[in-house]
């Protein structure tokens, strides 16, 4: 039988979670690169992300394994948007619709839960090779956290800058369960002069002498008891496309480093110096990571914690709404590498603000619900902007920030109501 939501409340015990493993439907789903290859047509429909620098129409597809309608931003490799509207049906993203970004195009077209193996080896005293059996077997822990990608809302970057054109649907919160990272290591031996470590997972390059996507975390952070290896996603089995069999997690931090299809963990006696840590997913060493358009002489350092954000999910721009009529708003919120502390609203261009009701807690990590109401004017348009204070009392900033990579935007968010 596969595995249930109800399991996350058993005991951790092997034998039973072994028994929960189902070998067929970890093979089931396996079909991703022959369905890439064969299939002839992705769009369902087409849908408007309103981006300004076009192009802004994007289509929709069902068309891969173990997901429900998706925005499709690239076929090869994987990258899947979340239709916006998800977002306000709940704080977690069902697992179909959780959006999917890869670095290269090979991705395994099957895996074998019986002979699957996570290495963990390098600068530790016992070499280990851990299978899925010896991971359930190990304390389990569960943490709601949000995952979003470094260049989420790229696509309203101005001036534009190269890379995956996302409106603001590269994000997604699950609750995720699995193991401590720290466990597994300390499991290993961490030798003395450990300074880093770097995760690998099974996808590869697609051309030859291309840099297989390896990341990497500062000792005392991979030992936290945070960082995770999860095998559950919202109480299910990970997509295929989404990291199956385990993925790593790291609350707080932007999905580059969540590795999928975990299957190598080394530790390292010196700074990692490969290319998608020295070169690629670097950010300006300033605040909010932002420069000019035309800057140079910066520092640049590898972009790490995630900054707070809010969203409206109950309306849009396309809103009309009856005049002189009360209106319910509500949206979601999170503080990025900490809790959410506060999310106010405001209708006069930011010169006020007031508070919203904030809905259930689930984690400092996870995504809030928020909701308030107001009053539409009797004619024009209801402006409103939103904006997220964390528990370390970082704000949104009015303004958008730029970088030449297209990462880390986190400004107010900004809808005007049709009035009718």
């Amino acid at each position: 039988m596969p595995l249930r939501p109800d399991s996350l409340s058993s005991t951790p015990n092997a034998v039973s979670d072994e028994r929960a493993l189902s070998r067929r439907r970890f093979l089931q789903g396996t079909i991703l690169g022959g369905m890439l290859a064969a299939s002839p047509a992705w769009a369902d429909s087409t849908t408007n992300l309103g981006l300004p620098s076009g192009p802004t129409d994007r289509e929709l597809t069902t068309a891969f394994p173990q997901k429900g309608q998706m925005i499709l931003q690239r076929t090869r490799p994987p990258l899947l948007e979340t239709p916006f509207e998800v977002f306000d049906r709940g704080v977690f993203t069902p697992n179909d619709q959780f959006f999917v970004r890869w670095h290269w195009a090979v991705i395994p077209q099957q895996i074998d839960v019986t002979t699957f193996r996570i290495a963990v080896r390098g600068h530790v005293t016992t070499t280990l090779a851990l299978s899925l059996a010896d991971i359930l077997a190990m304390p389990r822990v569960e943490m709601a956290a949000v995952n979003q990608c470094s260049g989420n809302s790229r696509g309203f970057f101005a001036p534009r800058v190269a890379g995956g054109q996302w409106s603001n649907g590269a994000m997604g919160n699950a609750k995720w369960t699995g193991v401590r990272l720290r466990d597994i290591l300390d499991r290993a031996g961490v030798k003395p002069g450990a300074v880093a470590v770097r995760f690998n997972g099974m996808d590869a390059p697609v051309v030859d002498g291309a840099p297989d996507f390896l990341k990497s975390l500062d000792i005392d952070h991979a030992r936290d008891g945070e960082v995770m290896v999860a095998y559950l996603m919202n109480g299910a089995e990970l997509p295929v496309v989404n990291g199956f069999p385990v993925r790593l997690i790291v609350p707080g931090w932007y999905s580059t480093y969540w590795v999928k299809m975990l299957n190598d963990i080394e530790v390292l006696d010196a700074p990692d110096g490969n290319f998608w840590m020295a070169k690629a997913y670097l950010i300006p060493d300033t605040p909010f990571a932002n420069v000019k358009p035309s800057e140079t002489g910066f520092k640049n350092v590898p972009i790490n914690r995630m900054l707070p954000r809010s969203f409206f999910t109950n309306v849009s721009a396309k809103t009309t709404v009856k005049a002189g009529a009360p209106v319910a708003l509500r949206g979601i919120a999170f503080g990025g590498d900490c809790g959410v502390a506060q999310v106010e609203l405001s209708r006069d261009d930011g010169k006020t603000w007031r508070k919203t009701k904030l809905g259930n807690d689930e984690g400092k990590y996870s995504f809030r619900q928020w909701s308030t109401q107001v009053t539409a004017p009797p004619s024009g348009a209801l402006a409103l902007q939103v904006r997220c204070t964390n528990t370390k009392g970082d704000a949104q900033p009015p303004e958008p920030n730029w970088n030449g990579g297209g990462f880390m935007r986190n400004v107010i968010e900004r809808v005007a109501l049709t009035v009718a």
